[in-house]
């Protein structure tokens, strides 16, 4: 912080942000989290097959862990990331908190902003959910608010293209 700033200015830059992901999230996350479980239990029901390996104590112990892991995560993990998201738009920055084991606070001050992208896929569509994607000059890459209701991603996505054009930045 530098003299010259005044202390109520660097009390608005940080905070937490006040935003969070869509009601349907924890239900989005948890379906996602299953699908990839189910995946890797058939992928490893399948190697048990080919080696001929149904009675293998070792390989039952692996097959136990697994579901016991997949049942931990998918109860724990889409409650967790909906307690941690946080996402808010002002005029001077872009502020995103996002992850559940490892968490990440970022803020991207507007004039830095490149692109706003959106992303749906299937499950999001189901769900109507939308998850927002925004590209800054910073080596740390983008920035994304995820499972937005889909009203609330066009607002957001619309917000951001009319702050940065009125933003005085050169996006670099």
């Amino acid at each position: 912080m530098t003299t010259a700033e005044p202390a109520g200015r660097i009390s608005r830059i940080i905070h937490d942000p006040v935003g969070r992901p869509s009601t349907r999230a924890v239900a989005f996350w948890t379906w996602n989290a299953i699908v990839g479980w189910f995946v890797f239990l058939c992928l490893q029901l399948v190697w048990m097959l080919i080696a001929n390996a149904w009675t293998a104590p070792l390989h039952l112990a692996g097959l136990a862990l697994t579901v016991v892991v997949a049942i931990v995560h998918v109860s724990i993990m889409p409650r967790w990331r909906y307690r941690v998201h946080r996402w808010e738009i002002t005029e001077d920055a872009v502020f995103v908190r996002s992850g559940w084991l490892t968490q990440e606070t970022r803020v991207a001050p507007i004039a830095r902003l490149q692109t706003v992208d959106s992303r749906r896929g299937f499950l999001h569509r189901i769900y109507g959910l939308t998850t927002v994607t925004i590209t800054t000059a910073s080596s740390a890459g983008a920035l994304s608010i995820h499972a937005l209701d889909d009203a609330v991603a066009r607002d957001v996505v619309a917000t951001l293209s009319a702050v940065a054009q009125q933003s005085k930045g050169d996006a670099t």
